[in-house]
């Protein structure tokens, strides 16, 4: 027996990719419903879908994604319109077999959830379509696509490319009458292109034909030369092929559709209170778009050859990798670290230059492999930042809002790590944004502000970090009301609440149990949240800052590591015992007399630079113990948490060492003040400082 297990992970991971795909095409076609291109990929993504679940046996995927087919086709089509019911629909289906996707990923099957309300809603909406369509809709529509493929097949003529009917006769004992009509359509598409099939291509794959088929196409080679292609094709009886005009039939199609325009009255449901202007300019545009294509496919007609086998030597060239393989990747390349570092630690006589070179080496090597594993494990943040679109929609429509929201910087690559966590800390500032920043329509009226809000989302490098903002042109935070429920809920003294500056004030929104929400909602109000965004962000060794303007908006900026396993640090002594500091949070190295340092309410400070810095002495807060004070002149290392800086008192500096991160373990979790520890060359075990902890 066949058996299909071993291809489920397949199967989920391009079910998945297929389904993301979906999302971002259904929100473009929400906001542009007559980009025939659109409809066309929505369409060959529950095409892929139907066929990849019924082969795998998940029936209730295969029947409900067919239905959503049918759908399509008949949008394709033109018997049915694209509206706000239809697109929600669509949306209802796409999280319903997002539902089953995950309950095969958990439990091997489909889940218990229902599909016969959805398939009775997208039959009841394409009832609807039909009794709202005028009797000459129809006629319409076809000569609409008549004048549409004329045009196109003129624009092709006027750039040397030629277009011909042709008609397809199977043999009669053909056993799989689609499979070889989709080896004909392949050959053809490899030579020119199809612009037009009948019966339909969804019919054609159904096996909903005869022995025969018809096509027209756009191709530059001559028409014996296509011929021959396509009978040497297995039980492929006989093939003809003729020209095709163009200038009659637009002649015929635009008088028709004037003719039509001008006598029938269409009825406002069929066109969605769409002009017959607009009808006709949206004819237009189609057809414009069409001879855009062509135009580049004549510049393009001679490369054609060589831009198809590079396009296959690309897909050949990437394989899917199991994550966990690539982290046994990077503790192995770990691993090697630490054995170089610890070489680097032996002393080895000038005598032994051979041995010396053999290190040096080794080092190089090791570096680029370093690097080489991480390049693999960078991935585009855009695998984050795609769900994020349908939620804002889901979410503005909830609170009778209008966002508009901006994404820039996808492409950026962070660690897979980050890429794992980073997604809830995000939805909670962009919830946090739509619900309290962004004001409703008719209170930014009022405000001389756009009845449509902006929420922008944006990623970019900044040397060792990956930052990103999340940032909106709403309210801005109302620093008088965080000072109030500061002190009620006893977050803060009245004392220390007037010694912070504006910025200060603003981060008391990431405190824990912290809420300026009136009222609970689903949304906010509960007082969780934001400070679950500070955990999440410092323990992934970022920082997070605001930056907030009364009625002119907010700005969350998060600041990451690029990677979380080998890092930069520098190696400090406090006492007889070695810890390190992560080198991206380090400002600067510098002396401090000892006698410079005052006292201020309790805490070290110096000045320094022209500016006040505080001083934390590294020894104390971890209870070292017995340490070697005498000393004049101090070490001190300015850390930086955003823009505010600190001192770091430390006994001795050791140097700059690459060390590999390794986690504490559950038992040693939330220990204040340690970020991890790091193997050093000798085999002994230093303590990595979480620099953010030490402000206060």
């Amino acid at each position: 027996m066949f058996e299909l297990d071993q291809y489920i992970d397949i199967f989920l991971d391009e079910s998945k990719e297929h389904l993301e795909n979906l999302n971002t095409n259904l929100l473009e076609l929400e906001s542009n419903p007559s980009n025939i291109e659109t409809i066309n990929e929505i369409f060959r993504i529950a095409h892929t879908l139907k066929g990849m679940s019924a082969t795998m046996g998940f029936e209730k995927t295969a029947k409900l994604t067919h239905k959503m087919e049918s759908v399509l086709d008949d949008i394709r089509s033109g018997q049915a319109l694209i509206n706000t019911r239809m697109v929600d629909l669509l949306f209802e289906v796409l999280d319903r077999v997002d539902n089953f996707i995950k309950s095969i990923e958990s439990t091997g099957n489909e889940g218990n959830l229902p599909i016969d309300d959805l398939i009775e809603k997208l039959e009841n909406v394409l009832c609807a379509e039909e009794e709202g369509k005028p009797e000459q809709a129809e006629s319409v529509q076809t000569k609409e696509n008549e004048g549409y493929i004329a045009n196109v097949v003129k624009s092709a003529k006027a750039q040397n490319l030629s277009a011909y009917k042709i008609k397809v006769f199977l043999d009669e004992n053909c056993m799989l009458k689609s499979a070889r009509a989709f080896l004909v359509f392949k050959t053809i598409e490899e030579n020119g292109e199809i612009i037009y099939s009948n019966p339909p291509t969804e019919d054609i794959e159904d096996e909903k034909f005869d022995l025969e088929f018809e096509l027209i196409v756009v191709t530059s080679i001559k028409p014996e030369e296509l011929k021959t292609k396509i009978i040497n094709i297995s039980e492929v009886k006989d093939a003809t092929i003729s020209e095709y005009s163009a200038d009659e039939i637009i002649e015929q199609a635009e008088a028709a559709i004037e003719e039509e325009f001008g006598e029938i009255e269409i009825a406002e449901e069929a066109i969605e209170k769409t002009s017959i202007e607009e009808e006709i300019e949206i004819i237009k545009q189609r057809v414009q778009q069409k001879e855009v294509e062509f135009e580049i496919k004549a510049d393009e007609t001679q490369e054609e050859s060589e831009q198809t086998t590079n396009r296959k030597g690309k897909v050949g060239k990437t394989v899917r990798v199991d994550i966990n393989r690539l982290d046994n990747l990077m503790n192995l390349v770990s691993e090697l670290i630490i054995v170089k570092t610890r070489l680097e630690d032996i002393e080895i006589g000038s005598k032994n230059q051979n041995a010396n070179d053999a290190i040096e080496y080794l080092e190089t090597i090791t570096t680029n492999l370093h690097d080489a594993v991480m390049k693999v494990r960078m991935v585009p943040i855009e695998r984050v930042f795609n769900r994020f679109p349908r939620m804002i929609r889901d979410l503005s429509k909830s609170l009778d809002k209008e966002v508009n929201l901006i994404m820039s910087g996808e492409e950026t690559e962070v660690d897979r790590t980050v890429i794992d966590e980073i997604g809830d800390p995000l939805i909670h500032l962009l919830r946090n944004s739509l619900d309290h920043g962004i004001e409703k329509p008719d209170v930014r009226a009022k405000l001389n502000k756009s009845e449509v809000g902006t929420l922008k989302l944006l990623a970019y490098p900044d040397g060792n970090n990956v930052v990103i903002e999340v940032a909106d042109d709403g309210s801005g935070l109302d620093i008088e009301k965080i000072k109030k429920k500061a002190i009620e809920k006893e977050l803060v003294t009245q004392e220390k609440l007037e010694a912070m500056d504006e910025k200060d004030i603003a981060s008391l929104v990431l405190m824990p149990g912290f809420s300026t929400a009136d009222k609970i909602s689903d949304i906010s109000g509960r007082g969780v949240g934001l400070d679950v965004v500070k955990t999440k962000i410092e323990s992934l060794g970022g920082i997070i800052e605001i930056e907030t303007e009364r009625n002119v908006g907010s700005k969350f900026i998060i600041r990451l590591p690029l990677t979380l396993a080998i890092i930069q640090a520098l190696l400090i002594m406090i006492g007889n015992e070695k810890y390190a500091i992560p080198l991206n949070n380090i400002k600067e190295i510098t002396n401090i007399e000892k006698d410079k340092i005052r006292s201020v309410e309790g805490r070290d400070i110096v000045l320094y630079r022209g500016k006040t810095l505080p001083l934390v002495d590294l020894g104390d807060v971890l209870e070292v113990g017995e340490r070697d004070r005498d000393k004049k002149d101090i070490n001190v290392i300015v850390v930086k948490k955003g823009e505010r800086d600190l001192g770091i008192i430390v006994d001795d500096l050791i140097g700059q060492q690459e060390i590999v991160i390794k986690s504490l373990g559950k038992y040693l979790k939330g220990i204040n003040f340690v970020a991890g520890a790091t193997i050093l060359g000798n085999g002994s075990v230093a303590l990595i400082i979480d620099t953010n902890s030490l402000f206060n």
